[in-house]
């Protein structure tokens, strides 16, 4: 470089750079301008980008990987401080515990609401009931969502107030569960991720009075979201499920500097979407095409999840002499539905956990490729939690991107003795999260928290990765299936930016790509895996500007 060239506007100096380039694997320094790397390089050559209004970072030998990237994260949909966390109650009593003291400090709320119940803390194996919460509950109406947003809780007086009854059962937020004896509705509503977060869905229950719904409650979970994922140094998001009423939250996070993580936001697409609605999805996704907040992908669902034994399985679930699970879409219909999007140019993240609901995704996208001829969709199989052997070459073969959530797998949230495993049958553990299997078979693996399901920390999803141990230590379960903490970090990084059409502006420190990094407290790639849970972004930069430090 000659002295007449500009200097840098930042210079990160002292550094472990581990680049996801393999071009150029390491560095120890980097130069930023206009918010794109200009340079990497040796640290005795950074003095050469360093100016006197150059900003310069000293990383003082810490570990600098690429902004993480999180392929699969409800940011908008939140964790909600105005609601009793159950997150980590393993008991009815506990459940009751906790609403109770939170009832007792709040005795004049209208609604009780909460968050995050453990299917595992209903005993017996059954889903709850009414019967369940009212001993807690009283006559105040409770809305409790399960830890994966795909199911509801009411008591008894929710079902009054939400009008649900025996001849009122399908609701715009979600099917209600009824007793087969009686034919009343037991309180719990099935469906709730499919139809609840919908657009009409949201508008139900904000007409219905529930505090939850209400678009200043959304923007609080969306707020807190967004100030958390650029603490763990989450430089990009992939919102996955919204609708066009939700997108005017994320303008107001720009506009009141909430948004420091650049955005992707894919758009809901619920069975019932017209051609007019595809026509507006296309419409918004020109409006929002910067490199800030983008919205083009859509969201779809072919199965639900395995706890309360919604996805869809090849054998009946273990236990059960013919009960299978469901497909949302007949394959048929979703064949021509998928190639329908296809041809429109829209890519597809679909919601698949079950062996059958996988399969039927994967036809459909080999469909599409005969009726429209091969293209660069890469579309995505979203959790990919029990997939069946014969289906793992298939990803690379038909490009589909495997995005998964690694923390899923701990022993402690889906091993044995949980519903998870003891629902699909140890006979099925093999096909339990298999990333090695699908990283061997040259699949792209796109890695997420799903948060709000799980913690957002990529620590956490990346130490699960690679031990597949709880995280408080013990026995791993299916280790066969690990991947190496390059690998997982490549999920996290450049897997996750190819994903979703981004491998020239971000996902690795390299020349001319968005200046988005993370200085580490702790060499991750050096340290033992137990402690990577627990290691702090030190500083965390968005196209060259610090906008984080621990």
């Amino acid at each position: 470089m000659s002295r007449t060239t500009p200097a840098a506007d930042l210079v990160l100096r002292g550094a472990r750079i581990h680049t996801v380039d393999p071009a150029l694997p390491e560095a120890e320094a980097l130069a930023v301008r206009d918010g794109r790397i200009v340079w990497l390089g040796a640290d005795a050559d950074a003095d050469r980008w360093t100016g006197p209004d150059t900003e310069v970072v000293d990383a003082a030998g810490r570990l600098v990987l690429p902004g993480f990237i999180d392929a699969h994260n409800h940011v908008r949909l939140g964790s909600d401080d105005a609601c009793v966390q159950l997150a980590g109650v393993r008991t009815l009593d506990g459940i009751h515990d906790r609403i109770r003291a939170w009832h007792a400090e709040n005795p004049d709320a209208e609604w009780i609401e909460a968050e995050a119940f453990d299917y595992s803390a209903i005993p017996d194996g059954r889903m709850p009931c009414a019967a369940d919460l009212d001993p807690a509950t009283g006559d105040t109406p409770a809305f409790v969502l399960s830890y994966d947003v795909h199911t509801a809780w009411l008591n008894t007086a929710a079902l009054r107030r939400l009008g649900i009854t025996r001849e009122r059962t399908s609701l715009p937020f979600g099917e209600a569960a009824t007793d087969p004896a009686t034919g009343e509705p037991t309180g719990f509503i099935k469906d709730f991720a499919v139809k609840g977060l919908s657009r009409d869905g949201h508008r139900a229950l904000r007409e219905l009075g529930v505090p939850w719904a209400s678009p200043d409650r959304q923007y609080g979970r969306l707020a807190k979201s967004l100030d958390d994922a650029i603490r763990y140094g989450i430089t990009t998001v992939v919102e996955p499920q919204n609708s066009l009423d939700d997108l005017e939250l994320f303008e107001r996070a720009r506009s009141e500097g909430r948004l420091r993580s650049r955005i992707v936001a894919a758009l809901f697409h619920p069975r019932g979407t017209s051609d007019a609605d595809l026509d507006d999805f296309a419409a918004a996704a020109g409006r929002f095409d910067g490199d800030r907040l983008r919205v083009g992908p859509l969201k779809l669902y072919i199965d639900d999840v395995v706890e309360p034994r919604t996805a869809a399985l090849l054998q009946p679930y273990a236990g059960c002499g013919h009960h299978r699970g469901e497909t949302f879409y007949p394959p048929e219909e979703f064949e021509g539905l998928l190639a329908k999007l296809d041809a429109r140019g829209f890519q597809c993240f679909v919601h698949a956990t079950g062996d059958r609901g996988i399969r039927t995704v994967l036809d459909a996208v080999e469909h599409a490729r005969a009726v429209n001829g091969p293209s660069d969709a890469r579309h995505q199989v979203v959790h990919v939690e029990c997939l069946d052997p014969a289906d793992v070459p298939r990803f690379a073969e038909l490009g589909v991107v495997a995005c998964m959530q690694p923390r899923h797998c701990a022993p402690e949230i889906a091993g044995p003795g949980k519903d998870w495993a003891e629902n699909v049958g140890p006979e099925r553990w093999h096909k339990a999260w298999p990333m090695r299997s699908l990283h061997e078979a040259g699949a792209v693996l796109a890695f997420s928290s799903d948060w709000n399901v799980a913690e957002m920390d990529p620590m956490i999803g990346i130490y699960t990765a690679i031990t597949r141990r709880p995280l408080g230590g013990g026995e791993p379960w299916q280790p066969g299936e690990t991947v190496d903490v390059e690998t997982a970090v490549h999920g996290y990084t450049m897997g996750s930016a190819y994903a979703n059409f981004l491998e020239e502006e971000r996902g690795s420190l390299t020349v001319g790509k968005a200046a988005d990094f993370v200085v580490l407290d702790r060499d991750i790639l050096r340290v033992a895996p137990e402690e990577i849970p627990g290691t702090v972004a030190q500083v965390v930069v968005v196209a060259g500007e610090v906008v984080h430090t621990a």
